[in-house]
């Protein structure tokens, strides 16, 4: 007995459209930059925080991961705001 294994995007499996997939990735590489650019620089939440122009809290946020809580608007204005540099591939 052989059994067939579907090689699907997992992130097309939790969400509702390839669209929604699509952005959910986006979302999660400019995160992962944004966490990057913060270790790099050895910034602390706090002055992330103020240099990004959000509170404290909402840095939390991101630093955990808290994804769902950010579009994909608010992670480009914060990380250009901490020197993150975004780029298109078509």
């Amino acid at each position: 007995m052989s059994t067939f294994i579907h090689e699907e995007d997992p992130l097309t499996a939790v969400t509702d459209s390839p669209a929604e997939a699509e952005n959910l990735r986006v979302r999660a590489v400019l995160m992962t930059a944004v966490i990057d650019q913060i270790a790099a620089r050895k910034l602390t939440q706090r002055v992330a925080a103020d240099l990004a122009g959000i509170t404290a809290p909402r840095m939390s946020e991101l630093c955990h991961g808290r994804i769902d809580k950010f579009s994909l608007d608010a992670l480009v204005n914060i990380g250009a705001a901490l020197g993150v540099r975004v780029t298109v591939d078509a």
